[in-house]
Order: C-alpha cells, then sequence, then structure tokens
C-alpha cells in the first residue's frame, strides 16, 4: 500500500510559478512510475505529466510541455510538479498517483494509488 499526500496548491496569478509536491509513505515508490493528473471543474480527469521512478524518464502531455517539469527525491519519497508559466487554463484540482509498475502511461485506470488532490486556481 502507497499512502499519497499532495501539497502546494493555491492562487497564483498567470505567468507565475507554483510547485506541487507528492509525499508517499507506506512504502517506498521504488521502481513504480509517478503520475499527476488534473481535474477542472465539469471535466474529466486528464493525464499532465509522469515520471518512472527508477529510470528518470518522464513524459508530458502537450499543453504543458516547457512550462511543467516533473521531478522526484528518492530519499524524501517525494515527487515533485514544478509548474511554470502558469495559465487560467490550468486551473484545476491536482492530483498525483502512484502506479505499481515501472512502465509509464497516460491512463487513469492503471495507477492504484490516488491523492487526495490539491487547488490550483490561476487568475487572469
Amino acid at each position: 500500500q502507497v499512502q499519497l499526500v499532495e501539497s502546494g496548491g493555491g492562487l497564483v496569478q498567470a505567468g507565475g510559478s507554483l510547485r506541487l509536491s507528492c509525499a508517499a509513505s507506506g512504502r517506498t515508490v521504488g521502481n513504480y512510475a509517478m503520475g499527476w493528473f488534473r481535474q477542472a471543474p465539469g471535466k474529466g480527469r486528464e493525464f499532465v505529466a509522469a515520471i518512472n521512478w527508477s529510470t528518470d524518464t518522464t513524459y508530458y502531455t502537450n499543453s504543458v510541455k516547457g512550462r511543467f517539469t516533473i521531478s522526484r527525491d528518492n530519499a524524501k519519497n517525494t515527487g515533485y510538479l514544478q509548474m511554470n508559466s502558469v495559465k487560467p487554463e490550468d486551473t484545476a484540482v491536482y492530483y498525483c498517483a502512484v502506479r505499481p509498475f515501472p512502465g509509464i502511461t497516460t491512463e487513469t485506470r492503471f495507477y492504484a494509488y490516488w491523492g487526495q488532490g490539491t487547488q490550483v486556481t490561476v487568475s487572469s
């Protein structure tokens, strides 16, 4: 079992930055994959970025490439999503999730463990 707790959300102006954190407990993330997803009001949960914990391979959805960076700190068993040049359309609840296999996937159904989410609001 992996428990995940996100933090770092808040209100930010367009063009600003935020760093989200996802602290994992219960076991080390090890060679699993961690993903970040977001859900805006009235919309489905969409993939944002993912990282293979052991190889550091990353993958991003097109709308955040060049603006967001996913990373991890093995010693802290924590993942991060650095969000730069944010836009109003980035407003959503952001969730981190862990897939108990090393391969990266964009599909929510392959992630077994989820955090409670953290709200990010970008003002124009």
